[in-house]
């Protein structure tokens, strides 16, 4: 069982705890109960705690016991959302609002000199920000020039390539972080990113960050999942990957499956619609690929790292 079920099964059991139902069995009534109570859920919610419940229902009518099997209702954002792809010019304005933010108090928990790193690492890598934060000090590989992604969504390792400028600025931030007075800041298996006091970063921290950048740099931020959110990173690093490809004159759908093993999809039609986004939505970006572009896809003689994915 997921986390995310156990804890829709959680709220249902607080439902029937605070109305104090006791019968076996679930009525119709009940269900439509516990909905009016989710006001505040998105519709996508709606639909997967309608799943679990609707599966639920259906096993304990397996069983014995006479339930309402509830409909899943549609959901009306499905397939509707559309990621915010940052231009080249706010990725530059980013990459300097988080350069100038400062801390005017002390707090040895701040997480504030990570911020400039781990969003160009996100853009030059396509990471998901838990990849990005659950990289040990071993999965660094300065010698080889890669990143080993062990803790991944979909459980499968990779492997994924530095840039030059990514390089660098990895470097630059290991140079100041091991100046910390940090117990054991360099054990193999200790965080790559680390707060001054030692414990390792937390995602929420980092989106804090993020909203204040987005504000220096003059990027509205809508809220209400509807971003630009620090996932986004990773749309915006596929669809300039793409650019720069298309402008060396490869075949985007030839450069697919590359993309695809970057970013850690299982499918290829989990990166198909990156094809469309740069074609179509985000014409604009081939105009300009060069400059902070630098952060993404490195050199092809940089990509020979055994093939080993």
């Amino acid at each position: 069982m997921s986390l995310r079920t156990e804890w829709v099964f959680l709220e249902f059991d607080k439902f029937f705890i605070d109305n104090h139902i006791t019968t076996f069995g679930i009525t119709r009534q009940q269900v439509e109960e516990w909905r009016d109570t989710r006001i505040n859920d998105a519709p996508s919610t709606i639909c997967i705690k309608y799943s679990i419940l609707s599966q639920f229902c259906k096993y304990m009518c397996k069983v014995g016991y006479d339930c309402y099997i509830p409909r899943i209702p549609s959901n009306p954002t499905k397939n509707s959302f559309t990621p915010h792809i940052f231009t080249n010019r706010e990725m530059a304005d980013i990459f300097q609002a988080c350069d100038n933010m400062r801390l005017y108090d002390k707090h040895m928990s701040t997480i504030l000199f990570i911020v400039p790193i781990i969003i160009r690492l996100l853009y030059a890598t396509g990471l998901r920000i838990s990849e990005a934060l659950s990289l040990k000090n071993k999965d660094v590989d300065f010698n080889r020039r890669c990143l080993y992604i062990r803790k991944s969504k979909n459980g499968q390792e990779r492997i994924a390539p530095m840039s030059d400028a990514l390089e660098e600025a990895l470097k630059q931030y290991l140079h100041y972080r091991d100046r910390m007075p940090t117990p054991r800041i360099n054990d193999t298996n200790g965080y790559f990113f680390v707060s001054p006091n030692g414990t390792n970063c937390r995602q929420g921290n980092v989106y804090t960050w993020f909203r204040k950048a987005l504000a220096i740099s003059g990027i509205p931020h809508t809220g209400d999942h509807q971003g630009p959110r620090v996932h986004d990173f990773r749309h915006t690093f596929a669809v300039h990957s793409l650019v720069q490809m298309a402008k060396s004159g490869l075949d985007l759908y030839y450069s697919l499956p590359l993309l695809s093993t970057f970013l850690g999809h299982k499918s290829l039609g989990a990166t198909d619609h990156y094809i469309r986004l740069t074609a179509e939505m985000y014409p604009d970006l081939l105009k300009d690929e060069k400059g902070i572009c630098a952060y993404v896809f490195p050199k092809s003689n940089n990509l020979a790292y055994d093939g080993n994915d």
